[in-house]
């Protein structure tokens, strides 16, 4: 049994991978990578070198006993323009206001993050800096090659967001989209630096919406009412921003599924991430108070019941449940409308909401009869 803010080893629900890690990354080596990735450019240089020598010697020899010349192709130092939608239109506009993190404290790792503030308001997620809460350092690298130690301003551990300040103004940066307003299928860019190569840029399509994940382990898990994309995530692309056509952020990417056949992710095509609604809410509330509140409906959950709906096993005195007239025993069914199958799609789809706001939930008592209760969210701060 566990209430709604903390309930470990619960998974994403359905047909998903029943393991999700947030995608960070350890610590890179970086001359170990740097040296793989110009060996493999070298040996892609190499073969194009040799294939255009061995092109131009059979055209020499099939002009047998003439003067033949070899018009090699012009180049150009102007640069390319690219359409504003396409894909390295919207990398153009959106990579300069990317950044790569560096945690150091209890453990090392890398990340990624996205100026939303112009005076230095960096969002990334909870899991990237947790290292550097107790003594840590946060180190900023910004996409000219320039770094600047961080500082941590909030953090919510619930929607696994957080926001760091860097002391320099005039950054540039990402506008916010309605998450709302997505649909599946629409296309997605997302930014990052996953195994701590900074500029990563990925595309795909959305997915799926509304995608119950669960990350963390059983002292911290947060709960994602995720944005399913198939765009290449990967760890270090954490905190990054998932982009749309227009070059808003409609996501901040933080999870991805595994099959657990190794103890290290990579991207399998289901990546996951925040919708910008819910970040936005929590990113502007740590801005004005360095905190911030996650909404709660005052009910604990059995975790063994295996649905449909979620079964409350209690009740908190004066919240929002035993407002709305809501017992222990019954079964909550859905949530907006929105079809509620587990305890943990109950907690997500609460979540999808601010505290303050008015519920509609379809409950079933314990004689086995449904009706509708409007319940108005209370709050915790974190």
């Amino acid at each position: 049994m566990s209430n709604e803010l903390i309930s470990p080893w619960i998974r994403a629900e359905g047909d998903l991978p029943k393991i999700i890690t947030p995608a960070v990354a350890p610590t890179p080596k970086p001359r170990a990578q740097s040296n793989l990735i110009v060996i493999a450019l070298l040996a892609g240089l190499l073969g194009g070198v040799l294939g255009g020598v061995g092109g131009a010697v059979l055209n020499v020899g099939n002009q047998s006993n003439t003067n033949s010349t070899i018009n090699l192709p012009t180049f150009t130092t102007e640069p390319q323009e690219f359409a504003a939608d396409s894909v390295a239109g919207l990398a153009q506009a959106v990579l300069p206001a990317v950044v790569s993190l560096e945690v150091s404290g209890t453990e090392q790792g890398t990340g990624s993050g996205f100026i939303i503030d112009s005076n230095g308001y960096i969002l990334t997620n909870n899991h990237v800096i947790d290292a550097a809460i107790n003594g840590g350092e946060v180190k900023v690298y910004f996409q000219d090659g320039s770094s600047v130690l961080g500082d941590i301003v909030g953090r919510n551990q619930s929607f696994d967001l957080a926001v760091i300040k860097v002391e320099k103004t005039n950054l540039p940066t990402l506008g916010l989209g309605d998450s709302k307003a997505v649909v599946v299928g629409e296309r997605v860019i997302a930014i990052g630096s996953p195994l701590g190569l900074s500029g990563t840029v990925t595309s795909g399509i959305v997915s799926a919406l509304d995608r119950p994940v669960t990350a963390g382990d059983a002292q911290d898990t947060s709960f994602i009412n995720a944005i399913q994309t198939d765009a290449a995530i990967n760890p270090g692309n954490s905190g990054g921003p998932l982009v749309n056509s227009k070059g808003l952020v409609i996501g901040v990417n933080s999870a991805i599924a595994t099959l657990g056949i190794s103890s290290q992710a990579g991207s399998i095509g289901l990546g996951f991430a925040i919708p910008i609604n819910e970040a936005r809410r929590i990113a502007e509330e740590i801005i004005q108070t360095g905190t911030s509140s996650t909404p709660i409906l005052g009910v604990l959950v059995d975790l063994s019941y295996t649905g449909p709906g979620a079964l409350l096993t209690e009740i908190t005195k004066n919240g929002a449940a035993s407002t709305a007239g809501i017992k222990a025993g019954e079964i909550i069914l859905s949530v907006n409308g929105r079809i509620v199958n587990s305890s943990t799609e109950l907690v997500v789809a609460i979540r999808a909401n601010a505290p303050g706001d008015t519920v509609t939930l379809r409950v079933k008592g314990s004689d086995g009869k449904i009706r509708s209760v409007k319940a108005i969210l209370d709050k915790q701060v974190e």
